[in-house]
């Protein structure tokens, strides 16, 4: 699963905080002419006559307007049918507006209409007298022209043992990028030989969104619908994954990004570290009555996406997957301990979790989620300057640990969960192991069904290193893992349980029809992310 482009301010990654920026903009603007504005956009963000990027500044308007109604919230439109940007506006307008499937769209007229798949000879051909790619071919296809190799497509097997025994490496294997980064393999050509997305397989993990060189796939957003909300007089209170250290140029201060987010309009915020505490405390007392006694191995659950995956190719083993509730869950429930009016906004690192606040269990207590990289959007709207805001110098209530900080770092989850289970039961002895991106996720569950893990915990991540290389991020991973680690280092709590949060347990589990509710969360899963018919 590449991950080459992350943290390279392209011209992809431009076009991108423009339409997030623009948007935000309309929506903190005069509500009268929100309608005009909207449709100027495109204009505005590709003005002049000369196109930049691609070969008519008609295409790269286009383009723009399908991103922006996306960052609305909005269908697809496509090029078929004459049709205003703003077309079905009323709906985006609403602050209570959920996403319509699917989240993930592929702008057909964006896609490249890439190779998939395809071995190709290269200049580096040598014209080599030993010719080793044309005798290990299994068909046949390799023959010499001009002194140099020649594949013929039509004969090709795609089995690449030409590729792993040419001396010279010049025969070159190209994928599809987006396809390459799914590890649910659910990209492949339409008839135009466009990407194109089985929804049935589709997990919304995003990786194939930040991996398209062309721009083609976007995730829809809530942008909008949250500002609406602040206008409507609503009490906005935001959630903050732990994977934010860094995201915004800043290193971890939260009395900036208490400071920011009141400059944005929300009323508080809160570190989604506090749930990730609560979630390690449930699932090391889950691994302690379930493993082994009922159950040979246990999985952890707070990545959606994983989570999602496991219990849909391994159904009969979907038990095997902790049915605790998610650090965003359980953060939202102990903001409405006191606030039990407000409009929760989950802001963090993943396109899944839009996908898990779409269950009917999680929308009751999750009203919107927005990426990081469409919250600096937000701030760019309102000219924020992160790093520059003074510290707000309030001391936090509670301060969560070392451990559920250091949540958004592959490895994480599965550290703060045997920290717990030790902490309790010195003697105990707890066998982990990781795995991050959903190839690897699957070999692991493959092998744990095969007894090779029985007794251990597993963590599965979606994103290769974890929550830090989410869909929605801004910064390169290893820099991301870095300041999460240092900022994790400066709380005084090093282990989940010392937080002080685990009295709440009880009363945040209340009603919980998200733990029982087992293979309901795949058929709830499956329908979010199919598009409508």
């Amino acid at each position: 699963m590449s991950n080459t482009m992350r943290g390279v301010y392209t011209n992809l990654t431009e076009i991108r905080r423009n339409v997030f920026r623009e948007v935000a903009a309309v929506a903190y603007g005069n509500a009268k002419d929100e309608t005009t504005r909207l449709e100027e956009l495109p204009y505005k963000i590709i003005p002049g006559e000369i196109a930049t990027y691609r070969e008519s500044v008609f295409l790269e308007r286009a383009i723009v307007a399908e991103r922006i109604r996306l960052a609305l919230g909005l269908p697809l439109q496509g090029v078929d049918k004459p049709a205003p940007l703003t077309d079905g506006i009323e709906d985006a307008l609403k602050p209570e507006t959920y996403y319509e499937p699917p989240l993930i769209n592929i702008i057909k007229f964006a896609c490249n209409a890439c190779a998939d798949n395809v071995y190709r000879v290269t200049d580096g051909c040598q014209g080599c007298l030993a010719h080793p790619c044309r005798e290990i071919c299994p068909k046949g296809a390799i023959s010499f022209v001009d002194k140099k190799a020649y594949i013929d497509q039509e004969k090709c097997i795609k089995c690449g043992r030409c590729f792993d025994v040419c001396p010279y490496h010049a025969i070159a294997h190209q994928e599809r990028p987006c396809a390459a980064a799914c590890g649910m393999h659910a990209i492949s050509s339409d008839k135009n030989g466009h990407a194109d997305i089985d929804y049935n397989k589709c997990v919304s993990c995003g990786q194939c969104l930040v991996n398209c060189p062309f721009g083609a796939i976007a995730d829809k957003s809530q942008i909008f619908q949250v500002i609406q909300a602040m206008h409507y007089g609503e009490e906005v209170i935001a959630a903050v994954a732990p994977s934010f250290v860094g995201q915004f140029g800043g290193k971890g201060n939260v009395g900036k990004l208490r400071e920011a987010f009141k400059q944005l309009g929300f009323g508080g915020v809160e570190e989604v570290a506090l749930g990730a505490d609560l979630c390690s405390v449930e699932e090391a007392h889950m691994f302690l009555e379930e493993v082994p006694q009922k159950q040979a191995f246990m999985a952890t659950s707070c990545c959606p996406a994983w989570s999602v995956m496991a219990k849909k190719e391994f159904p009969e083993h979907a038990d095997k997957v902790s049915m605790a509730l998610t650090p965003m869950t359980l953060t939202a429930r102990m903001i409405r301990r006191e606030h039990p009016h407000a409009k929760i906004v989950f802001v963090g690192p993943c396109s899944a979790k839009k996908l898990e606040a779409m269950r009917k269990s999680v929308r009751s207590e999750v009203d919107f989620v927005l990426t990081f990289e469409e919250l600096a959007g937000m701030m760019e709207a309102k000219h924020i300057d992160y790093s520059s805001l003074a510290d707000d110098n309030k001391s936090d209530f509670n301060v969560a640990s070392h451990d559920g900080r250091a949540f958004a770092v592959s490895g994480g989850v599965a550290a703060a969960v045997k920290n717990v289970i030790v902490s309790e039961y010195p003697d105990r002895e707890v066998n982990v192991q990781t795995a991050d991106g959903l190839e690897a996720c699957r070999s692991l569950m493959k092998a744990a069904i095969k007894g090779q893990y029985d007794g251990y915990l597993l963590e599965g991540m979606a994103c290769p290193g974890g929550c830090i290389a989410g869909a929605g991020t801004i910064n390169a991973i290893k820099k991301s893992a870095a300041l999460v680690n240092a900022y994790s280092r400066k709380s005084p709590h090093k282990i989940a349980s010392e937080s002080g949060l685990e009295k709440y347990l009880p009363e945040l589990e209340r009603d919980n029809d998200y733990i029982v509710m087992g293979q309901n969360e795949v058929a709830e899963s499956d329908e979010a992310t199919r598009p409508a018919q």
